[in-house]
């Protein structure tokens, strides 16, 4: 399983459209407090829209909670990765799969990356970049994963109107 984990974030409207990409993924979705605004905000429901009946997501209040009911292989987005997301052999990993992102203003607390240096990654882009939107990194970073897991527990056909609507 995908595991997408967020370390107090800031951003109601990306959080929201997170919720929204693990919905799709079938990933279960972390969030650690604090978060930078209130879980029922207006703001979140709008952009996870009608999704919420289906995803999975548990609120810890701190990262040794997240730790202690998390079992699995950890990743860290950083730009100070020392790895492309997509380097890791995800298929290879006989766990779960946690992929942790910080908050939109500060990131992962640098202590954190340094005890794991070698499970952090970077998502390449033009050097006159320093970062991405959020959602967008979850949705990169989940969406590799799924596919070195070959889609195992998606859809690849059209569901709602049918695989043969354009025939």
């Amino acid at each position: 399983m995908i595991h997408i984990v967020l370390h107090s974030p800031d951003i109601p409207q990306n959080t929201g459209n997170i919720m929204r990409t693990c919905a799709a993924l079938g990933a279960k979705l972390h969030l650690i407090e604090p978060l930078g605004f209130v879980l029922d905000e207006k703001r979140v429901k709008r952009a996870v829209m009608d999704y919420i009946d289906i995803l999975d997501y548990t609120v810890h209040p701190n990262f040794e909670d997240f730790l202690e009911k998390s079992d699995g292989d950890f990743y860290f987005l950083t730009r100070f990765g020392k790895k492309v997301h997509s380097e890791f052999d995800y298929a290879k990993s006989e766990k779960d799969i946690y992929l942790i992102f910080g908050s939109e203003t500060r990131g992962l607390p640098k202590p954190l990356l340094k005890e794991n240096v070698e499970k952090t990654f970077r998502i390449p882009m033009s050097s006159h970049a320093r970062s991405l939107n959020l959602s967008n990194a979850v949705a990169i970073v989940g969406y590799e994963v799924a596919r070195q897991l070959n889609y195992v527990t998606l859809s690849k056909e059209e569901v709602l109107e049918g695989s043969d609507v354009l025939e």
